[in-house]
């Protein structure tokens, strides 16, 4: 399985940010997609989770602001009202897989 992220870049508080992550490979083995993020000096987060009946769990510091979606191969991680602690490099993951990341930073 192999993970691509995308759609990450500078924002100001308050905008938002739709990340995608496409996998490739065996995908069949795909049940989970998660979005995790590792701001610097932090350790690596869970942020959101969808399983392939589209259920969801969301880490309380962006539930009601972030929503992850699926289609097919693709998990989304749309990202509104964002924080400057949002910043971070936000990873897709499912399995033992993971993505290269894509770099969020929110700022004014």
């Amino acid at each position: 399985v192999q993970l691509q992220a995308s759609g990450g870049g500078l924002v100001q508080p308050g905008g938002s940010l739709t990340l995608a992550c496409v996998a490739s490979g065996s995908i069949s083995r795909i049940s989970v997609m998660n979005w995790y993020r590792q701001a610097p000096s932090n350790e690596r987060e869970f942020v959101a989770r969808v399983t392939r009946g589209g259920a969801t769990n969301y880490a309380d510091s962006v539930k009601d602001r972030f929503t992850i979606s699926r289609d097919k191969n693709t998990v989304y991680l749309q990202m509104n009202n964002l924080k400057t602690e949002d910043t971070a490099v936000y990873y897709c993951n499912s399995l033992v897989f993971w993505g290269q990341g894509t770099l969020v930073t929110v700022s004014s």
